[in-house]
């Protein structure tokens, strides 16, 4: 951030650092068991007395001197040079704190010239033992040289108590510094091993190429199981954080991991058909093949390591980006192009959008990113982003997914940063779409005040099912929506019908049943694992039929009821249904009304992870969609999703994740399915009001559904009740916790409840049996104040309690057949599919839109008006 920042391009992202770093810790690691390779290569052949052996020794060094101080010495500069140029904050922490350590270093290593030069030209021109003595002295600097870069390196990884004292000391012996000294020194010995298998065969005697090939293999088998050894405890050696972001947190590092796991044992099986003896036309491909395996070995180990910092470059102190900890509470509040030195623009302004979301890209992305390159490629990696998706990926990043570092800076510049990505490099546009409404005529049932024997309240008892049509990839929800009834014998004490009458229900024309009957419970139970009949009552109900008696409530009800929004292939979220009541033995008509069943698929995982409508350009899930949120899902959570979906093998969501909703168990270490879905998108969607709730919910203002469409639509939003969707979140997360799930501290951590002051004040609950209470607002059935209005934490105690369960004072008539179900309360306000809808029952009955019997008309049921409010307080108040 303070300084100019060197643009790659392509080959941004770190590339240039690891291929650089790769091959030249390579070689010098090769520099330090090489040495002891010499010295003890040496004492051998003039123990053995083998002049060939000896003369091979010298030939050996040679090539040492040649690939490890030329070479190795070209690799060291482009070391300096390329992190000074591409991380020069980082690379001025580590001169200025560890000016002693490279100080010594480089004394180290100009002893290591010194001793390897006089040891090469001295070959055979000192006596043996002064000559081994300058063997000795340089493969001591080498291996302090290892000791001494150990400690300043492993403390980008594991700083240790340097971030509270700032002490040499403590960032020099920092916890990896032991175990990485042992196994890289260990690893070195084994390098040498494989470099003498280069030199050895290329001896054109056979019997002494067999020797040193031999004794090469040996470099490489003996150290073995102390490498494994010590690579253990250098893992176990981590901190909490950089174990779990290795082993667990990073996914780009699990190739690594595998690729590391699988070489280390060829490794030894190379070394071991080295030995046996064969000719040298096999052999000399064979070396270059152990020594290749060994590069990738230590390449893996070494981008595992890499891995480990993340989201920093020196861990804890400053992120990978250059970005100091201790500066982001300034940049969030300033903007980072203000706090950076080096920008063109220093602030956002819709003329310079796309110029500063570059600046802002190559300040805080490019260090980790390319854009078309082989390492990180940020095109690759955010193609399936629209703009809301990629703006709000960036204000989650960091949180959840802690391998990266949070974004820093206003709003406005993460905008410019996610149009850059988006529309900059992308080339993608959005244009905005207004649904409009359908010129739908409604047909009102008839109904005589004066003359009707009955009224047949009917209604849906969810407001609106959200239906997820991703079936070959994936089930969130399986189409099941209710049907519910009561019939009243009207009189001057009207009477709930429960016997000699039959309910019937029939779906308007064009409207499909989606799960086929029988045909879809099967097509479930075989591909979801879960018995759906037994689980969540599936009935297997048709789009006509009748309804059932629950004698429980007096009421009668079709269950799950498999609806899917589309008549003659378009989307209508509201079918209408025509409900009848007749005589059981006669058959004579009693009672009929209309009631819409509304289903949506409008739920909006595209605004984020990319796609179109399947249908009409309204709703439905694309393919696209569909695959690339199982694409997240596997990354994130280690699972093979999208493979089982490619392969026939799509999984309802609430098989591994408890859902109230379907009845399912899951598996119980899960959190169940709608905490993980609110807890962990809340982490991206923070600081927002009921905008957030319409990103996933049918409820854009925009949309062709509108979920929130009742009474409590004109003045108040889903936060009202529910909740930001950071206190709807962690009223689920806190439920869960108390739970012992292990995964709600982790969503927990970033969020802020905004309708309490404290954690402390949030109150669990369970989903779908446990939401918002009524009368938290409603007071003695009053009108609430909209400025004051809410029911956030403030749960009703249990299911019996939930509104859509709830009955009247007198305990006979729900409180849903007069006023109408959740989201869809009378008067709805709703004209997208034809005005009143919803208000047809009100219309039917008293021809007004209002509850049933507001303002103290009783004459629908009983047909006088009455003094008294009977079914509760403050009835007749208009």
């Amino acid at each position: 951030m303070n300084y100019p920042v060197w643009d790659l391009y392509g080959l941004g992202g770190g590339f240039w650092i690891a291929l650089i770093a790769t091959v030249h810790v390579f070689v010098s690691h090769f520099a330090v068991g090489g040495g002891l390779w010499l010295v003890l290569a040496e004492r051998k052949a003039l123990k053995e007395n083998d002049q060939t052996f000896l003369d091979y020794v010298k030939g050996h060094s040679k090539f040492f001197l040649l690939l490890t101080m030329v070479f190795g010495g070209l690799t060291g500069v482009g070391i300096w040079w390329t992190i000074a140029l591409l991380s020069p904050s980082g690379t001025s922490v580590l001169i200025h704190n560890f000016v002693f350590g490279w100080a010594a270093e480089w004394v180290c290593f100009l002893g290591e010239i010194i001793a390897l030069f006089i040891y090469f030209y001295t070959f055979g021109k000192m006596r043996s033992k002064e000559h081994q003595i300058i063997g000795w002295f340089y493969f001591i600097f080498a291996w302090l040289s290892l000791v001494l870069i150990t400690g300043i390196i492993g403390f980008m990884l594991t700083p240790g108590a340097w971030l509270e004292t700032g002490n040499f000391w403590d960032g020099f012996f920092n916890p990896s510094f032991w175990p990485s000294v042992f196994f890289r020194s260990f690893l070195s010995f084994m390098i040498a091993g494989w470099f003498g298998l280069i030199t050895a065969v290329h001896q054109k005697d056979r019997a002494f190429r067999e020797k040193v090939v031999r004794y090469s293999a040996a470099w490489v088998l003996t150290p073995f199981l102390l490498m494994v050894a010590s690579a253990y405890w250098y893992v176990k050696a981590m901190p909490d954080a950089q174990e779990s972001m290795i082993l667990y947190k990073a996914s780009e590092i699990a190739p690594f991991i595998k690729s590391f796991l699988m070489l280390t044992p060829l490794l030894v099986v190379g070394a071991l058909v080295m030995a046996i003896r064969m000719p040298g036309k096999f052999k000399r491909p064979l070396a270059y093949v152990v020594v290749l395996i060994g590069f990738f070995h230590m390449a893996s180990f070494e981008f595992i390591r890499e891995g480990g910092r993340r989201p920093f470059v020196i861990h804890g102190h400053m992120y990978s980006n250059s970005i100091l900890l201790e500066d982001v509470d300034l940049i969030n509040q300033q903007g980072i192009l203000k706090t950076a030195k080096w920008t063109q623009f220093k602030e956002v302004t819709p003329e310079n959008a796309l110029q500063a979301g570059e600046e802002i890209f190559r300040i805080e992305c490019s260090s980790c990113h390319s854009r078309g390159g082989p390492l990180n490629d940020i095109l690759a990696l955010t193609e399936h982003f629209p703009l809301l998706g990629m703006d709000t990926q960036l204000a989650g990043q960091g949180k959840v997914v802690e391998y990266m570092p949070p974004f820093m800076g206003t709003t406005e510049e993460r905008m410019a940063l996610a149009r850059y990505i988006v529309e900059g490099l992308h080339g993608k546009t959005e244009n905005a779409t207004k649904f409009v409404p359908k010129d739908i005529e409604i047909e009102i049932p008839p109904f005589d005040v004066e003359n009707d024997e009955f009224v047949l309240l009917a209604w849906n008892n969810l407001g609106m099912h959200c239906l997820s049509d991703s079936d070959p990839y994936f089930v969130i929800l399986p189409p099941a929506n209710e049907i519910q009834a009561q019939l009243i014998q009207r009189g001057d004490t009207p009477e709930v019908v429960t016997e000699g009458v039959t309910i019937s229900y029939a779906v308007e024309a064009g409207f499909e049943n989606p799960a086929k009957d029988v045909e879809f419970w099967k097509y479930s139970e075989q591909n979801f694992g879960v018995k759906l009949e037994d689980n969540i009552g599936l009935k297997g109900m048709g789009l006509e039929g009748h309804l059932h008696l629950q004698e429980a409530r007096g009421i009668f009800e079709a269950a799950m009821v498999p609806i899917a929004p589309y008549q003659d292939g378009h989307y209508n979220p509201f079918p209408i249904f025509t409900i009848e009541a007749t005589d059981t033995e006669t058959g004579e008509l009693l009672a009929m009304t209309k009631t819409v069943v509304p289903t949506a698929t409008e739920m909006g995982c595209k605004n984020c992870h990319g796609g179109e409508w399947r249908v009409d350009g309204l709703a439905g899930f694309s393919d696209e969609t569909s695959a690339a949120v199982l694409a997240v899902h596997d990354k994130q959570s280690k699972t093979e999703l999208l493979a089982m979906a490619e392969a026939g093998q799509p999984r309802l969501c609430a098989s591994c994740h408890m859902d109230p909703a379907t009845g399912t168990e899951g598996k119980p270490e899960l959190l169940n399915l709608p905490t993980a879905i609110h807890g962990w998108h809340a982490n991206y969607l923070t600081g927002l009001g009921a905008e957030a709730c319409a990103y996933c919910h049918p409820s854009l203002p925009s949309g062709a559904t509108q979920c929130l469409r009742g009474g409590h639509s004109v003045n108040l939003d889903c936060t009202n009740c529910h909740g930001t969707l950071e206190d709807h979140a962690l009223g689920l997360l806190v439920a869960e916790k108390d739970k012992g799930k292990p995964g709600a501290d982790r969503l927990i951590a970033n969020l802020k409840p905004r309708a309490v002051e404290s954690m402390d004040q949030v109150v669990g609950r369970v989903p779908w049996l446990q939401e918002p209470d009524c009368m938290a607002c409603h007071e003695d059935y009053q009108r609430p104040d909209p400025e004051t209005a809410s029911s956030v934490y403030k749960w009703v105690a249990g299911p019996s309690d939930l509104y859509r369960f709830s009955s009247d004072e007198s305990e006979v008539l729900t409180c849903l057949g007069c006023h109408g179900p959740p989201h869809a309360t009378f008067p709805t306000y709703s004209d997208k599919y034809g005005k009143d809808r919803d208000n047809m029952l009100p219309l039917q009955l008293q021809n007004n839109r209002r509850p049933i019997g507001a303002g103290g008309n009783c004459k629908v049921c009983h047909g006088i008006d009455m003094e008294d409010s009977v079914h509760h307080e403050n009835m007749e108040n208009p």
